[in-house]
């Protein structure tokens, strides 16, 4: 493995060691959803749940899909999909 792609592994992983991101790329690896969902349900605020979502797209993580006015978010990198399993094996 080279250096680059070690050093996106990593930065996957500093992104991910956030508790509320960790919670955020839970829900969206079940279901894909709007701000105004993730906000409602882990009660952020709304300049928050930005930040944390500007740094999970940033990293690729994660993507933003237009549907009409709102945009719908889903989690598009393979290796996140599987750490958020592994993490939540076997947890409710």
């Amino acid at each position: 493995m080279n250096m680059e792609e070690l050093t996106r592994r990593t930065e996957i992983l500093k992104v991910m060691s956030h508790p509320q991101r960790l919670c955020i790329l839970r829900g969206l690896n079940t279901y894909h959803c709007n701000v105004s969902k993730i906000q409602e349900t882990l009660g952020l605020s709304q300049s928050g749940l930005s930040q944390h979502i500007g740094k999970m797209k940033a990293v690729g993580i994660i993507k933003g899909v237009r549907n009409g006015k709102e945009i719908c978010y889903q989690v598009v990198d393979p290796l996140a999909l599987e750490i958020v399993d592994l993490l939540f094996q076997g947890v409710e």
